[in-house]
């Protein structure tokens, strides 16, 4: 974490199709669906609380667009779309810490610590999954290369978010179904952030 100071069937709507899943996992990269989080029963333990520490993605879609104040960021108005927060953990609960930002953006966890909680507690936002790279720190990578790999589809919505303690522009990256054509499909495997952001870590830990 950088900022200073944690079912239904959601096919249609998921940003990390089962077959980017299967090949993440190969690949020590773990693409996580937050209800196994809920559960107790994603692979990594981040549900029961025995997770190793590491680097993450969340992949949040907003349904509508919506103006928040982030903290001391300010105000900004977000688009509709496809959004990316990159954090790390290695405190002593490890990516226990994504189970945190799973309660936030499900309503069961009503605090605004990080710039990510005023985001994630918005309720048109729904966090589809998480990308983890356990016990690898590669934070400003990850945030650096999926920004890189988008561009110029991506968008920085606030400089400085989730970013404070570093030198990157931000680690919150979205925007990116706004900019889709209009003929192309939504969630397609080609045009998502979360697969994006597969990619990238993969290559990250490859490197």
């Amino acid at each position: 974490m950088t900022d200073d100071p944690d079912t239904d069937e959601r096919a249609a709507g998921r940003n990390a199709p089962a077959a980017a899943r299967r090949a993440a996992d190969s690949d020590r990269v773990f693409v996580v669906d937050p209800d196994e989080i809920e559960a107790g029963t994603d692979p990594l333990g981040i549900g029961d609380g025995t997770a190793p520490v590491g680097s993450y993605v969340l992949v949040y879609s907003l349904g509508s667009a919506a103006t928040m104040t982030v903290g001391a960021l300010g105000a900004a108005t977000f688009p509709p779309g496809t959004y990316a927060y990159v954090g790390s953990a290695f405190g002593s609960n490890g990516l226990g810490r994504v189970d945190r930002h799973r309660r936030v953006a499900s309503g069961d966890h009503d605090v605004t610590h990080w710039h990510i909680d005023y985001f994630g507690s918005n309720p048109d936002a729904t966090l589809d999954s998480v990308v983890a790279v356990p016990r690898e720190d590669v934070e400003c990578r990850l945030a650096t290369e999926i920004a890189d790999r988008r561009s110029p589809a991506v968008s920085a919505p606030l400089e400085g978010f989730g970013a404070s303690d570093c030198a990157c522009a931000t680690h919150f990256l979205g925007g990116v179904d706004s900019a889709r054509d209009a003929d192309s499909p939504a969630n397609s495997e080609s045009d998502t952030l979360g697969v994006t952001a597969v990619d990238v870590a993969v290559s990250v830990i490859r490197s």
